[in-house]
């Protein structure tokens, strides 16, 4: 089966008139991300290995709300989360990490190495040292661009969702999902969280069902937005209900989610469907994302 993979550095507000070079910035590493993910497709690699390597790139990449480049909290620190999801119905997740240099491998050892589906906290960061997983400093993570940010809402009860900060060229969360060439659906998703929330909030990036969801059935799912939404929704698995249930198209079950179910301007999401075909869904003003396939289609987009 030809291989396909779609990745997103999040749906948010970044501006039409983005200066060139963060645009480029921007724009690279997607390009980065669908080279690490189609470079373990090419080679018939499995999907969870492709949408693992995509997402370590982003949260590597410090324009992204993910790893370095992560959201300040109200108290000044940065909480990552992840989770990765195959078709399969295997799943694991990490929440409330401080130290892990790249959540996403985290959770796939949560899948991969327990019984459980979602760690967090220092349980989350023990088991992860246990693992031998690179660990950092809870500064490494921080950006001059997030920390600006952070700084025009800092002593405020408001958080980034509420007002973005003047003059913010925020990129957001960030995920993958893939179809490899035995047929295997994955999705992985991770994020650094809102600017200046609450310490301790738990967002949908790391729960499977609502930010990051995978059916051998029907498709892969990664979404990125406002996360307290997409929890009520079970936004993630309501693509692959309304598929399996209804009988809708990919791009459909997509739409419908993002713009029947959901608030206004609440996000987006990525997915493909069981033959490789992606949708591309949002609501807000952007939504950096790419796609690649086994017949040399490579596309990006912000807008």
């Amino acid at each position: 089966m030809p291989w396909s993979l779609a990745v997103h550095g999040g749906a948010g507000s970044l501006p039409r008139d983005l200066s060139a070079a963060r645009r480029e910035e921007c724009l690279a590493g997607l390009r980065q991300a669908l080279a690490a993910g189609s470079g373990v497709l090419a080679k018939n690699g499995g999907s969870l290995d492709a949408v693992q390597a995509a997402v370590v790139v982003l949260e590597d990449h410090p324009f992204f709300n993910a790893g370095r480049g992560a959201g300040f909290n109200r108290a000044g620190q940065h909480e990552l989360h992840a989770s990765i999801m195959a078709g399969d119905l295997r799943a694991g997740a990490a929440a409330g990490l401080g130290r892990v240099k790249n959540p996403v491998i985290l959770a796939r050892r949560v899948l991969e190495k327990t019984a459980h589906i979602l760690l967090a906290g220092p349980g989350a960061e023990a088991f992860a040292a246990a693992e031998g997983l690179e660990l950092v400093d809870n500064s490494w993570f921080s950006t001059e661009a997030r920390r600006a940010e952070w700084r025009q809402l800092a002593g405020s009860s408001t958080s980034l969702l509420d007002v973005p900060p003047a003059g913010s060229e925020p990129g957001g969360t960030v995920g993958a999902v893939a179809l490899d060439s035995a047929g295997h659906l994955a999705a992985a998703t991770s994020t650094g969280g809102l600017i200046n929330q609450l310490p301790g909030r738990i967002p949908d990036s790391a729960l499977p069902g609502a930010g990051t969801y995978a059916d051998q059935r029907t498709c892969a799912v990664s979404c990125t937005g406002v996360g307290e939404y997409f929890i009520r929704a079970a936004a993630a698995h309501e693509v692959h209900a309304l598929m399996l249930h209804k009988g809708l198209s990919l791009e459909a079950a997509a739409r419908a989610v993002i713009f029947e179910t959901l608030p206004a301007a609440a996000g987006g999401l990525i997915a493909l469907d069981t033959r490789g075909h992606h949708a591309f869904s949002f609501s807000t003003l952007s939504m950096a994302r790419g796609c690649a396939n086994a017949s040399g289609t490579c596309d990006i987009a912000l807008w």
